[in-house]
């Protein structure tokens, strides 16, 4: 994570913006007293909300949790999926 100000991301946007999509780092831009603004990468932000849609229903929630024990208890199995 990278946080800087205002002023200074203005005098070298282009770099700050090449760390946030080359090496997927997030940019905190401070704008004053409690205030300011996350740029990330398109793909992290995709995750992110993948991530969110995901875990939007409780149903989802649980099917996710399921799957996780199993692969922790070693009763996965591995299963050839047919291409669309």
């Amino acid at each position: 994570m990278i946080t800087t100000t205002i002023s200074d991301f203005r005098k070298d946007i282009k770099r700050y913006l090449d760390n946030v999509t080359l090496n997927f780092e997030t940019l905190i831009i401070n704008r004053g007293k409690d205030k300011g603004v996350v740029i990330m990468s398109i793909e992290e932000y995709n995750s992110l909300s993948a991530t969110q849609h995901e875990l939007s229903s409780r149903a989802n929630e649980k099917r996710l949790d399921s799957a996780i024990e199993k692969l922790k208890k070693g009763k996965s199995f591995p299963k050839d999926l047919e291409p669309v």
